[in-house]
């Protein structure tokens, strides 16, 4: 019989939610789709599928491979630097061009699915801050429990990265009512701008550090 304990879930839990619940790429397109009413449902299952692959990868010890490949951390934090810029010009420019949220008229304009999934998979990918997060950071936390306790831990942390992905995604109608007017649009497309191109200024000045440190 196979024992399972609370307290690691609880612990896992915990921890995913307190990394996951912050303004980025990825919860802010989240919101944008809930808000849209855009392939919700998808967009909310790739998000969590893709924190569940990599908290499960971490926790089985890759996190420590990943620490030891400046490589691969350095092609992340480019393609996800630059992928955060141009998307943050997107953002600002439809923050030039504001439109009241109006169901039928985007519905006409409405991104494909494929559009969709390719946009979801980037910015849960493309940003090495989202490795931070789960694969390393939640990884390494989850590594030090006993083998027995591990699947509870990671369980937990999944657990969390469901609950505010779909949360945030269908809690979103919620505000519907407030982003029929365009004034709502445009700051929500300038916060969205500022936290992309806050990100990708992140990613880009913690990889010149690391180069200066080399060369030092």
């Amino acid at each position: 019989m196979i024992e399972f304990s609370f307290a690691p879930l609880a612990q896992g839990f915990g921890l995913g939610a307190s990394l996951i619940i912050a303004i980025g790429a990825q919860n802010a397109f989240v919101l944008q789709q809930g808000l849209k009413r855009l392939h919700i449902f998808v967009t909310a299952l790739l998000c969590t599928l893709c924190d569940a692959l990599l908290i499960t990868l971490g926790v089985a010890g890759l996190s420590a491979l990943v620490a030891q490949a400046p490589l691969l951390s350095a092609v992340a934090t480019w393609g996800g630097a630059t992928f955060l810029f141009f998307y943050g010009i997107r953002s600002f420019h439809s923050a030039l061009k504001p439109a009241a949220l109006d169901a039928e008229k985007i519905g006409a304009r409405a991104p494909t699915l494929r559009a969709t999934v390719l946009t979801v998979l980037a910015v849960s990918l493309l940003n090495p801050h989202v490795y931070l997060d789960t694969l390393v950071l939640v990884g390494s936390v989850g590594a030090h429990y006993p083998a027995r306790e591990r699947a509870a831990f990671a369980l937990g942390a999944v657990l969390a990265s469901f609950t505010w992905f779909f949360g945030l995604a269908y809690g979103a109608s919620w505000l519907t009512p407030f982003f029929k007017r365009p004034a709502a649009w445009r700051v929500l497309d300038v916060v969205i701008a500022g936290v992309m191109w806050t990100i990708a200024a992140s990613l880009i000045w913690s990889q010149v550090g690391v180069y200066f440190i080399r060369s030092g």
